[in-house]
C-alpha cells in the first residue's frame, strides 16, 4: 500500500531543498517524481536531455537523505571538469561536497578521505576507477555498515554500454554496488540512450527493478541551422556577427573544430576579428585548459573554440549558440554538444557549416 501522506512530506522536503538551497521555485518535467522516488530510496533510471536538470535528480535526494540521517551520497562521473564545476556550485551554495580524482595530490585525498569517514560530507563526486580501488571499497564498506551511505548516482550512464557513444570499461565493474552495497539506492542518469543502450544499461547495473522516467529529447528553444561550408571561418564571422551581436559585445558560445591545430587556428581568427574568444583541447596544459573553463563559465560574451574534449558536464545555462565547422562523429554526438546552448530555456541556435 502506497504511504499518501509520507509521499507527500517527501516532496515537500526535496521542493524545499529547491527553493532554498538551489533557488529554483518548482521542479521541471518529471524532476519531482523522480526525487520523490530516490529520496525515498527506490531506484531509478533517467533519461534526460541535456539541459533538462538531471544533476537536481541526484543532488536533491543527496540533501534530503542526508538530513534524515542517511550519510553521504556517492556520484560516480567520468568527468573531472563536471566533478570541479558541481563541487564548487555545491559549495557556494552551502552543501558540503568534494571529489576524489586523479586531479588531487595524496595530502588532498587523505584530507576528503578524513572528511568522509567523519561524515563530514554530503556529496562525494569519484571516478569509476577511483570507486573500484580496494581503498575506496574498504571506505564505504565501513560507510554502509554504519548506516551511512545514502545514495548511488551514476552519471553519464551510457558509458556502461558498448553500444552507446563514449564506452568505458570500468563502468561495467559498477555492477558490484548492488551486490556489495544493499539496500542502498541508485540512480542511474544519461542524456543519450537509444533502445538498444538502454535495455544494456538495465542488465549491466542490475536496474531490472528500477522506475525508469524518459523525458522527451525535444528541445524546442534550439534552432538548427546548416549552411553549406564554402570559407566556413567566414561564415562562422558572418553568423556571429548577424545573430549574437549587440551593443555591449556578442554573446556566449561555444565553436567546435574536429582538430586541436584547427581549435587554434579559428580560436585566433576569432580574437583577430576583434571577438573574446579561448582555445580548448586536450593538448593544452591541464591549468591552462581549467583556466580556461573558468573563464568561460564565469564571464560574459565568451566564444570557447573546442574538441569535443570541452563540454560533457558544463553547465553554463546562458550559452546562446553552439556552432560546428567539422561533422561531428555521430548524432548522438551532435545532439550532446548542440543541447549544451540554451539551458536556461531562451532561444539558441546550434549552426553547422556542412
Amino acid at each position: 500500500m502506497i504511504d499518501v501522506a509520507a509521499g507527500a512530506e517527501t516532496l515537500e522536503a526535496c521542493v524545499e531543498v529547491l527553493q532554498s538551497v538551489f533557488g529554483y521555485e518548482a521542479f521541471r518535467g518529471p524532476q519531482a517524481q523522480i526525487v520523490s522516488h530516490v529520496s525515498e530510496g527506490g531506484d531509478a533510471l533517467v533519461l534526460m536531455p541535456t539541459g533538462g536538470g538531471k544533476s537536481l535528480c541526484y543532488q536533491i535526494p543527496a540533501i534530503v537523505r542526508a538530513q534524515g540521517g542517511h550519510g553521504v551520497a556517492v556520484v560516480v562521473s567520468p568527468l573531472i571538469a563536471l566533478m570541479h564545476d558541481q563541487v564548487g556550485a555545491l559549495t557556494e551554495a552551502g552543501v558540503s561536497a568534494a571529489y576524489l580524482n586523479s586531479s588531487l595530490s595524496l595530502e588532498e585525498a587523505q584530507r576528503i578521505e578524513q572528511q568522509l569517514r567523519r561524515g563530514d560530507l554530503t556529496l562525494l563526486y569519484v571516478a569509476p576507477e577511483r570507486l573500484l580501488t580496494a581503498r575506496c571499497q574498504a571506505m564505504l564498506e565501513s560507510l554502509h555498515a554504519q548506516g551511512r551511505l545514502s545514495l548511488f548516482a551514476i552519471d553519464e550512464a551510457h558509458c556502461v554500454s558498448q553500444w552507446g557513444h563514449d564506452f568505458r570499461p570500468e563502468y561495467r565493474e559498477l555492477a558490484v554496488l548492488p551486490e556489495r552495497f544493499a539496500g542502498v539506492p541508485r540512480i542511474a542518469l544519461t542524456a543519450t540512450a537509444d533502445a538498444l543502450t538502454r535495455a544494456d544499461i538495465v542488465e549491466r547495473l542490475q536496474l531490472q527493478d528500477a522506475r525508469t522516467f524518459i523525458s522527451s529529447f525535444d528541445r524546442p528553444n534550439i534552432r538548427y541551422q546548416l549552411v553549406e561550408k564554402k570559407d566556413a571561418t567566414a561564415q562562422l564571422q558572418r553568423f556571429i556577427r548577424d545573430e549574437h551581436s549587440n551593443a555591449q559585445g556578442h554573446d556566449a558560445g561555444v565553436v567546435y573544430c574536429q582538430s586541436r591545430r584547427r581549435v587554434e587556428e579559428v580560436a585566433a581568427m576569432l580574437q583577430q576579428a576583434g571577438f573574446k574568444a579561448l582555445p580548448y583541447h586536450a593538448g593544452l596544459d591541464a591549468a591552462v585548459r581549467q583556466q580556461h573553463q573558468d573563464r568561460f563559465l564565469r564571464e560574459e560574451g565568451l566564444i570557447m573554440v573546442a574538441t569535443i574534449a570541452f563540454g560533457m558536464g558544463i553547465d553554463k545555462p546562458d550559452v546562446r549558440f553552439v556552432a560546428h565547422l567539422d561533422m561531428p562523429k555521430n548524432i548522438e554526438g551532435y545532439y550532446q554538444e548542440t543541447g549544451r546552448a540554451g539551458r536556461d530555456g531562451e532561444p539558441a541556435n546550434a549552426w553547422m557549416a556542412y
